[in-house]
């Protein structure tokens, strides 16, 4: 039954468009599209966390693959562009981990807010992203199929889950465990310590330069401070807290749960949502430390 999950789940949410949603169609698809690259993302971030790195970079690689993609997008076509968008990020992800490969905790942490707000700056500067202006990025395939948007997150977010669902069920998920719990005694195991922080660096960077591109496409216009923005690199951090981490299911749970909150807070408190969200945030973290997953665990 649990083989079947996911397959009905995604089953599910190709057949979302076909619904009879009525007024609220193009906003309920919006927002599908927003919270497939949010939960994508999350993913992304939660595959470096298994391994005992906290990133702060997510952001910084989203926000390349953004400009990889819409740069790349007019003569190499959709899906070569965001195929190249992942391909740059974790690019880049190699140059950081190789710089920062015996850095741990929060001095790893720090050097990836670095990162990303050096390629910020680099957007800002360089000619050819537009600068301070922004990007105007092409539509993918033409604008010629309104629902391409929407598919192309939903394969950003079928990639994500299956990186995750491969990484739980195979020796790598081990691999991973011993180095977050203890490199030096996982060398002593005979565990690759730093080549299981690179590949797991070099997936989760992928897959969120990936939905970066399809992020660009779907928004149609990029600047640095919205596609390299710090609080999307911490929204990638609090939601599989929040749902619980190490896990696939559990940034899907808190990604859903998070983001539809936030939009029915954005209709109806208006510009104070924030308040009350960052509170409920606040006293999730505090009284589910585990997350929703530990909790349906504790509870089983």
């Amino acid at each position: 039954m649990r083989r079947l999950l996911w397959p009905l789940l995604f089953l599910l949410l190709i057949l979302l468009p076909l619904l009879p949603l009525g007024a609220w169609r193009a906003f309920a698809l919006d927002v599908a599209v927003f919270l497939y690259l949010t939960v994508a993302l999350a993913l992304a971030w939660d595959l470096v966390a298994r391994s005992g790195q906290l990133s702060l970079a997510h952001g910084g690689f989203f926000g390349l693959g953004a400009y990889a993609a819409g740069l790349s997008a007019p003569g190499l076509g959709t899906l070569p562009a965001l195929l190249l968008g992942g391909v740059v990020a974790a690019l880049m992800a190699l140059l950081l981990g190789a710089v920062t490969g015996r850095l741990h905790g929060l001095y790893f942490a720090i050097a990836s807010l670095a990162f990303s707000e050096v390629l910020r700056t680099l957007a800002l500067k360089l000619p050819f992203t537009g600068g301070p202006i922004g990007l105007p990025v092409a539509p993918p395939f033409g604008g010629v199929w309104p629902l391409a948007p929407y598919f192309l997150a939903l394969l950003a977010l079928a990639l994500a889950v299956g990186v995750s669902l491969w990484a739980e069920g195979s020796p790598f998920r081990l691999a991973q465990a011993a180095t977050r719990q203890g490199e030096a005694v996982a060398r002593v195991l005979g565990v690759s310590t730093v080549r299981v922080k690179l590949l797991s660096l070099l997936l989760g960077s992928f897959l969120a330069g990936f939905a970066g591109g399809v992020y660009g496409m779907k928004a149609l216009f990029l600047t640095p401070y919205d596609a390299f923005s710090l609080g999307r690199a911490v929204e990638a951090l609090v939601i599989p807290i929040f749902g619980g981490l190490y896990t696939t299911l559990g940034p899907l749970l808190g990604g859903a749960i998070l983001v539809g909150l936030e939009q029915v807070l954005r209709l109806g408190v208006g510009e104070g949502y924030l308040v009350v969200y960052g509170g409920l945030l606040i006293v999730a973290v505090l009284f589910l430390p585990r997350g929703l997953i530990g909790l349906g665990r504790r509870r089983g």
